[in-house]
């Protein structure tokens, strides 16, 4: 999923407890499946920065000598201006793009 395009919130904002809990109408279980996505979409942020990061990786077998990259650089404050995983999670979840399931229902 592209990440870089979220409308998600960059700075803390109050949410509505109501519009939270409506889906599964139990406020418990929604933070625990917006916890879980969050988990999902920071491991697959890190994955995506590492591997960016990687492309401009310069190898050496002096560990003396510590190179900055421009390019690696301007990804990482790319990737620390967006949103935070849980305000991604969390605006997922209002616009009903989280799936879920209970086995207990199924």
């Amino acid at each position: 999923m592209d990440y870089k395009d979220t409308k998600a919130a960059l700075s803390t904002i109050t949410y509505n407890k109501n519009e939270i809990e409506a889906p599964t109408e139990n406020i418990y279980q929604a933070i625990s499946i917006i916890s879980k996505r969050a988990e999902q979409i920071n491991s697959d942020l890190k994955r995506e920065l590492v591997d960016k990061l990687d492309e401009f990786a310069t190898y050496n077998d002096s560990l003396e000598e510590v190179f900055e990259n421009k390019e690696q650089i301007e990804v990482s404050k790319f990737y620390e201006r967006l949103p935070k995983p849980t305000a991604i999670a969390v605006d997922e979840w209002l616009n009903d793009k989280v799936y879920f399931r209970t086995p207990e229902t199924e």
